[in-house]
């Protein structure tokens, strides 16, 4: 209990406290954001606009070819104030011609592409001017994670979430699907006017950093394509429900069953965000390490006991509150709160970890397994047990990604500090 309230306490210096808080906030409006973008839109409009937007989704990680990632990577890696200075020029320079380059072809594709949903082609088009604004947005936030500003870092998270809130209700009211989709560009727009000196020193020309070899690409590149593959991860399963059963309904209750136990998934993400610099400025610490790794395991080990534990004893009364109908799948519910405590526990750090010594593609090759043990444990379990088979599979995957991202990361911190040791 002492090496828990010590990591909290260390947690809550680095600003913790107000990542957290952030997050929250960032959730609960964006929840509110989409409630009123129901309320304004009509259901039609709407759904060619959530259509064109969930393309988006799947391209953001794209931006600037990952160079955002390599940047908090690489960037943790060098103290020297000039160089950080440096990559940061290289990384907008670059990321900013990459990121224009794909708009265009986004935005062509939207116009010459036939699409089967009515003017969806459009408005990924019009979706596509978000690109490069969200990379300069990561930047800036990076920026401050590396200078170790995490209470600015969640102001400008509640400022992008506010931006984002207010000019949703204000032009989706005036302009309805337009509005809604012109205010989701904006609000990445006015939040970098807003936090634009963060970066205006990257905007002076520099001279290339040392540490740009092939592999900083390649990392970028590669995370990239990991996030891509993580973010297909969590909507296979709903792709595979309506393909293979084919009834909405299920595809709704599977939505909202696992509403509660994804939402969890926030909780390693605020420490991550806030703790990702720490750490992989002193990865070559060994006792530090190991350290980090033994408070996040205790800390997160009881958080899913205590989660697993509260779910099970008020399954039915949290599944009635959210629909009555839905309580038929409770052990399904349970199912899934068991599944993500694999993320919870182990994939959130050990991924990040992987991270920090440069084994993104380890991340990647993961996410692949993953994907193809959720296709194909889908197909045999979907058409015999309907949306518990869903749920089992998606249990097995979280668990199996979890506990392979550890075991890589040993296996890989090993070899990363014996490369050390022949190189000192």
């Amino acid at each position: 209990m002492k090496m828990i309230i010590t990591y909290l306490q260390s947690f809550l210096n680095r600003s913790g406290g107000y990542i957290f808080s952030a997050t929250v906030f960032a959730r609960l409006f964006s929840f509110l954001t989409s409630w009123v973008a129901l309320q304004l839109i009509p259901n039609k409009a709407l759904g060619s606009v959530l259509y064109a937007w969930n393309i988006i989704t799947f391209l953001i990680p794209l931006v600037g070819a990952g160079l955002h990632l390599s940047y908090i990577r690489y960037g943790a890696l060098t103290t020297n104030t000039k160089d950080r200075e440096q990559l940061l020029y290289y990384i907008l320079k670059n990321g900013i011609l990459i990121s224009v380059l794909i708009t265009v072809i986004i935005f062509f594709t939207g116009i010459y592409v036939p699409f089967d949903i009515i003017d969806s082609g459009v408005y990924l088009s019009a979706f596509s001017f978000v690109l490069l604004p969200m990379f300069l947005v990561e930047v800036i936030k990076i920026k401050l994670r590396l200078q170790h500003k995490n209470k600015r870092l969640a102001i400008t998270e509640i400022v992008y979430t506010l931006l984002l809130f207010c000019l949703t209700v204000l032009l989706s009211y005036f302009f309805t699907e337009k509005g809604y989709i012109a205010a989701i560009v904006l609000a990445p727009i006015c939040t970098v006017s807003i936090f634009f000196r963060e970066i205006i020193s990257g905007f002076k020309k520099q001279s290339k950093p040392k540490i740009i070899t092939l592999a900083f690409w390649k990392f970028g590149i590669v995370g990239s394509l990991s996030n891509v593959a993580t973010i297909f991860l969590f909507a296979i399963d709903i792709l595979l429900i309506g393909q293979l059963i084919k009834i909405p309904e299920l595809i709704t209750s599977y939505r909202y069953i696992s509403l509660i136990p994804f939402s969890m998934l926030f909780l390693p993400r605020v420490f991550i965000t806030t703790d990702f610099v720490s750490f992989t400025e002193k990865i070559n610490t060994t006792s530090y390490i190991k350290n980090y790794i033994k408070s996040y395991l205790l800390l997160f080990t009881l958080i899913s006991l205590v989660f697993i534990l509260f779910t099970y004893l008020f399954s039915i009364e949290i599944l009635t509150f959210l629909d009555p109908m839905f309580t038929k799948y409770r052990d399904s519910f349970l199912i899934l709160n068991i599944g993500v405590c694999g993320i919870l526990i182990f994939r959130g750090l050990f991924g990040n970890l992987l991270s920090s010594i440069g084994l993104v593609n380890v991340n990647l090759m993961i996410t692949i397994i993953a994907l193809l043990l959720n296709y194909i444990s889908n197909y045999q379990l979907i058409p015999i047990l309907g949306l518990k088979g869903a749920c089992i599979t998606s249990a097995i995957v979280m668990w199996f990604t979890g506990i392979a991202s550890a075991i890589s990361f040993i296996i890989g911190y090993k070899k990363h500090l014996l490369t050390l040791k022949k190189t000192q």
